[in-house]
């Protein structure tokens, strides 16, 4: 582990648990900056500022260092509370109007951090019944919030699975979902069968004064390792979701229903994914075993976490880390459906680069009603990906390949494709 990588989890332990770190040797500027980066890329830079402004080393630091850190800190937290400020009322207004979504990760996560506005969400994610979606839709549009999606007609937006709000003058973004995961994806879109009955089972919880409805409580960690498994298939995820995932534990533990989660994570074949992470939680950070009431069956859990670490360190926020890791999700996201079909993951970059209409349809919703457009839709993802990788400065397909068959190795590692067929080395350039 680098040197950075052991300071950045350590303030994010002494973050998690409201404490300062204890750091007395100076660190040289590099390495200030590196660590406030590795924060930025990670989306949690206030957490890290917080743990460590107050130490010695940083006494013994060049002002001028810390400074960029402390300005954007500052302004990350005042827009999360206004985002905050802005949402609860939003959703009060939804629910006096006969409306109630269900609101998963965002506030109900925030709301268990010891300093809330310190973890920050670039959206709200709301669930809906389908059947509800017109007439949030309305009310959502009789509040001034417009969707993003101005291309959309009624019928494409009815659709698909998910429609982004913004209110203009605002920070406030909505994501309303009617499923929690694109249906169409081979790769992970029969996991909301597990969320069927959510509604049913939700409950209240009450935050600053407002009644949040969400999901049950061993329902919502087990959409939180979902969530976090679905964006490890792409091109990886962050720390911030391992917080969530491990604060949850610790503050729901013992309402939580162990035995279904291993059940259901043994069933998508992320058994081996959940347990690393909690061990990851353990090992670096705050989550305690016996306050979460995580039972002997989980703990005897035999996995190494280490690559786990490794790979969620360098991926950045959601695998946003670099556009060629962006780009490696195509070859990922085949690896795991051809897995799941119990076939090879096929044989040239070529598949990845041009999938299928079905595969595009979340995107590319008019895929739906003309799927002879398909190679329109082809050629602007093949723009926008050399545009983005010019833009970053990456080595675009090479990279990609490469990262992806590491990662296609570490699924393996982990459990996750279980094909004995080899599914690595079949990406060339």
């Amino acid at each position: 582990m680098q040197h950075t990588q052991q300071l950045f989890l350590e303030a994010l332990k002494a973050a998690l648990k409201n404490e300062q770190v204890e750091w007395n040797n100076k660190l040289e500027a590099q390495e200030w900056m590196d660590l406030f980066r590795m924060a930025e890329v990670h989306q949690i830079l206030p957490m890290i500022y917080e743990a460590v402004y107050r130490s010695p080393a940083a006494g013994q630091a060049d002002p001028q260092i810390l400074a960029p850190a402390k300005a954007q800190m500052v302004r990350t937290v005042i827009m999360q509370t206004q985002k905050t400020g802005e949402f609860e009322p939003l959703y009060r207004y939804l629910r006096e109007s006969g409306i109630c979504p269900l609101v998963v990760k965002g506030i109900v996560c925030r709301n268990i951090y010891p300093n809330p506005d310190y973890r920050i969400s670039g959206d709200e994610d709301l669930l809906i019944r389908p059947e509800d979606f017109r007439k949030c839709h309305d009310l959502l549009h009789e509040y001034g919030m417009q969707t993003s999606e101005q291309d959309m007609d009624a019928e494409e937006l009815e659709s698909v699975y998910e429609v982004p709000y913004g209110k203009k003058g605002s920070l406030i973004y909505i994501e309303l979902h009617k499923s929690l995961f694109p249906p169409e994806s081979e790769a992970y879109g029969d996991l909301n069968r597990f969320f069927a009955n959510v509604h049913e089972d939700a409950i209240d919880i009450r935050i600053d004064g407002t009644d949040i409805r969400t999901m049950g409580y061993t329902d919502h960690l087990f959409y939180l390792i979902c969530h976090s498994f679905k964006h490890f298939l792409h091109s990886g995820f962050g720390i911030r979701q391992v917080c969530d995932i491990i604060l949850f534990a610790n503050e729901y533990g013992d309402a939580i229903d162990w035995e279904k989660v291993l059940r259901q994570c043994r069933e998508i074949h992320a058994d081996l994914f959940a347990a690393a992470l909690f061990a990851i939680g353990e090992k670096y950070l705050t989550f305690d075993p016996e306050k979460a009431h995580y039972p002997k069956v989980w703990q005897e859990i035999s996995v190494d976490e280490t690559d786990m670490l490794m790979d969620l360190l360098d991926s950045g926020i959601y695998g946003n880390a670099n556009m060629s890791r962006k780009h490696s999700s195509n070859m990922t996201l085949d690896a795991v459906a051809a897995d799941k079909n119990g076939k090879k993951a096929g044989n040239t970059v070529l598949k990845s680069l041009f999938p299928s209409a079905k595969k595009l349809e979340g995107r590319y919703p008019y895929l739906k009603k003309h799927p002879i457009l398909l190679p329109i839709a082809w050629t602007d993802r093949i723009l926008k990906y050399r545009k983005e990788t010019v833009a970053g400065g990456d080595n675009a397909a090479a990279d990609s390949v490469k990262i992806g068959n590491q990662r296609i190795e570490l699924m393996k590692k982990y459990g996750i494709i279980k094909n004995d067929d080899d599914v690595t080395g079949m990406y060339r350039i």
